[in-house]
C-alpha cells in the first residue's frame, strides 16, 4: 500500500516552512509534493520516505494530518501519454480524486500518483489492462527510507 500524507496547513507565513523542517529534522525525505490552496487553508499531500514516523511528527506538533492510499504508474513521458491513462480510468467507470506527478529519475517515465474515487476497482483495471502498479519499495528506492 502506498501510503499519501495530507496535512491541513494554515494559509499563512512560515507554516510550509516549518512542517518541511520537522520532517527534515526526523531525516523523512521528501518525494513528492502537491499542494492545493484556499484563502485560509491549504492542503499539502505528499509521499515521504517514512510515511509513519511523518504522521507521527507532524501530529506531535500540532499539524492535523492524515494518510491516504493512492496508487503510482509509470507513464510514457511523450505527449498524450497521460491521456491514454485518463482515458482508460474514464473508460472504465472511475473517476480520479486528484493525481500529481513527480520524477524520480529524469529522462525516464513520468510517474503518476492518483487518488481514484474507487482504489481497488482501478488496481483491478490496471492489472487487467498491464499497467503495473508500484510498489512503496519501488517508488521510495533510493529515498533513504
Amino acid at each position: 500500500m502506498l501510503k499519501q500524507i495530507s496535512v491541513f496547513l494554515e494559509n499563512k507565513k512560515g507554516v510550509l516552512a516549518r512542517a518541511t523542517k520537522l520532517l527534515g529534522r526526523e531525516g523523512i525525505d521528501l518525494i513528492a509534493l502537491s499542494i492545493a490552496d484556499t484563502t485560509d487553508f491549504g492542503i499539502m499531500r505528499c509521499l515521504v520516505s517514512r510515511p509513519d514516523d511523518a504522521l507521527k511528527v507532524l501530529s506531535e506538533n500540532g499539524f492535523l494530518a492524515s494518510t491516504t492510499e493512492v496508487l503510482a504508474v509509470a507513464v510514457p513521458d511523450t505527449p498524450g501519454g497521460l491521456a491514454g491513462l485518463l482515458d482508460l480510468i474514464e473508460a472504465g467507470d472511475i473517476n480520479v480524486d486528484y493525481l500529481y506527478s513527480f520524477v524520480r529519475n529524469p529522462n525516464e517515465n513520468a510517474l503518476i500518483l492518483l487518488k481514484p474515487d474507487d482504489v481497488d476497482a482501478c488496481r483491478k483495471l490496471f492489472a487487467e489492462k498491464g499497467i503495473v502498479t508500484l510498489s512503496d519499495e519501488e517508488v521510495y528506492e533510493g529515498a533513504g527510507k
